[in-house]
């Protein structure tokens, strides 16, 4: 039964950290028969830097067919152009919903989410144009965050430990913030998600009122071809991302959830560098109830 705040089927949307278990997340619930989540939309991003608060049909297809990730989603500029026309009450949510259902229609699925780590910065934004989202914000001891992304042309700043470890916490706080401000929102642990992925995925079903299907717990066989689309994008500073490239980012998700890439920071990161990132993020280590290597 729909929340009477909302007129629209819930929706989820998987928010967090880079490399804290988001496309693992993504592809499950894709997985399931009734729900098609694509890659990664950042339209949190392009509605935040419009001028108009309220775009309207011409000036959100240009911001978001724009967006460095478009090729990825398959669907044409005219296609979309054409189905914001038959729109007759328009609103930028009622803009974003019919890219959305051209998606999932393309996969013969009924429901849609969306799945943009950053999005955790734009909950307030989306919710506001899309009442029926449900966040799910899905969150890793960040020293493994750090381990995973190091050397990682995306990673925050510099790159540095210091660097991760800052971005870590300022993420992870200000989506909390924003948590106060929308009227659906979760959190999830990576480590329950690839220890127990059964009971968290009956619990995140739950949650945007989805039956659960025993097929989410298969995501892995499908991975492959999900990752297909992922096509070749132009990054900020010019490169260029190729496509393969791309997909070997998201190798794991090919293999069933894996508890051991749990605490990997024990072995991956030296005493110095644990130090440098408790020395930045100790304090939201504690609060989350992860082990700090120094003791503290």
């Amino acid at each position: 039964m729909l929340d009477a705040q909302t007129a629209h089927v819930p929706a989820p949307f998987v928010v967090g950290v880079a490399r804290s278990g988001t496309t693992l997340l993504r592809l499950q619930l894709d997985a399931h028969p009734d729900l098609a989540i694509p890659p990664e939309t950042h339209f949190g991003a392009a509605l935040r830097g419009l001028a108009n608060p309220i775009p309207g049909p011409a000036e959100l297809l240009e911001a978001i067919s724009r967006l460095p990730h478009w090729d990825d989603f398959g669907i044409g500029r005219e296609e979309l152009a054409t189905r914001f026309e038959e729109i007759p009450d328009w609103t930028p949510g009622e803009g974003l919903r019919a890219y959305f259902g051209l998606y999932a229609a393309r996969w013969g699925k009924r429901r849609w989410g969306d799945k943009t780590p950053a999005h955790c910065l734009h909950m307030d934004l989306l919710a506001e144009h899309l009442p029926e989202a449900r966040f799910i914000h899905i969150i890793r001891d960040g020293r493994d965050v750090a381990a995973s992304l190091r050397g990682l042309p995306f990673a925050p700043g510099d790159g540095s430990i210091e660097a991760i470890a800052t971005a870590w916490r300022g993420h992870i706080r200000r989506a909390r913030e924003l948590a106060q401000r929308v009227p659906h929102y979760r959190e999830v642990r990576y480590e329950h998600l690839v220890s127990e992925p059964e009971l968290v995925l009956h619990e995140v079903c739950a949650f945007v009122e989805l039956p659960f299907d025993p097929v989410m717990l298969r995501a892995h066989e499908r991975a492959d071809g999900r990752l297909e689309e992922l096509k070749a994008v132009r990054m900020a500073n010019g490169t260029v991302r190729r496509p393969e490239q791309r997909r070997a980012l998201h190798a794991l998700t090919r293999q069933p959830p894996d508890a051991s890439r749990s605490g990997r920071w024990r072995s991956a990161l030296s005493e110095r560098e644990l130090a440098r990132f408790e020395a930045v993020a100790g304090d939201l280590l504690a609060e989350l109830g992860y082990e700090r290597a120094s003791g503290g």
